[in-house]
């Protein structure tokens, strides 16, 4: 029992709890700050318990989903990449649409490491942009020109080398991410006349379809919270219209198969 000269006043309730918290403010802290939370938005939630702050819970919830965007273009299109490589066959695909959608990528993460954006605002840009350079590479070597391939891979590597210089004015960089709006519209619409021309989506991934729809529609409201770039967000918007049409595309087309052509 404690006696009358160990009782501290103050000691006890709220305090009680502080301290527990305050045990558990290493670890956690650790794993929010700066990854999920600025300094300061961690002690207004879990020192001062202000969790309807909402400046700061839009600033977790936007991290959050860049993180979570981020992560899941490592498998996006890997769907689309298998579907290929066990058809043996790159039918469906307009090679100009998906090279503009490279395109596209690329100028997203040379603008945004120019301007030292979070990486969570932009990080999706890297992964879809080895992948897409994948797929342009299977579409060719599928459509018997393995070597304009290689020949494309090298260019690319050192274009993109170039672009990533000092040597590179910032100026043809933001050109690079303002022209994204057009790329990807262009892109998505020759895509959208190659369904239609087929009557049917050929080796298109369903998958990879509405993972990259759902994406750009979370990527407009990070984009605004975290990096404040119209530039940045317009792209975004455009694009999740230009994946929506993609996606209803598939749905319409749903059981149409390779085999059977439009009738003209």
């Amino acid at each position: 029992m404690r006696s009358a000269g160990q009782w501290r006043p103050g000691k006890t309730g709220g305090s009680y709890f502080g301290n527990m918290a305050a045990e558990a403010d290493g670890p956690l802290k650790r794993a929010l700050v700066p990854l999920l939370l600025p300094e300061e938005c961690y002690d207004q939630i879990f020192v001062h318990w202000d969790l309807l702050h909402v400046p700061c819970l839009k600033i977790l919830l936007s991290k959050g989903l860049g993180l979570g965007i981020v992560a899941g273009s490592l498998l996006v299109k890997l769907p689309q990449v298998f579907k290929i490589l066990r058809a043996k066959s790159a039918e469906g695909l307009s090679l100009q649409s998906v090279m503009l959608e490279l395109m596209a990528l690329t100028g997203t993460m040379v603008y945004s490491i120019t301007n030292n954006f979070p990486f969570s605002s932009w990080g999706e840009a890297l992964f879809l942009m080895l992948q897409t350079v994948t797929i342009c590479f299977l579409v060719l070597h599928y459509g018997g020109q393995t070597v304009k391939g290689v020949t494309f891979l090298t260019c690319y590597a050192l274009a993109l080398l170039l672009l990533l210089s000092p040597l590179t004015p910032l100026a043809l960089i933001t050109l690079l991410q303002a022209s994204n709006v057009p790329a990807v519209v262009v892109g998505r619409l020759l895509q959208a006349a190659t369904n239609y021309r087929n009557g049917h989506t050929g080796q298109l991934s369903a998958v990879t379809v509405f993972l990259l729809f759902g994406g750009s529609l979370a990527r407009i409201f990070t984009s605004i919270q975290e990096t404040g770039d119209p530039l940045m967000a317009g792209t975004f918007m455009v694009s999740s219209l230009c994946n929506g049409l993609i996606a209803a595309q598939l749905l319409f087309y749903w059981d149409a198969k390779p085999g059977r052509e439009k009738k003209e």
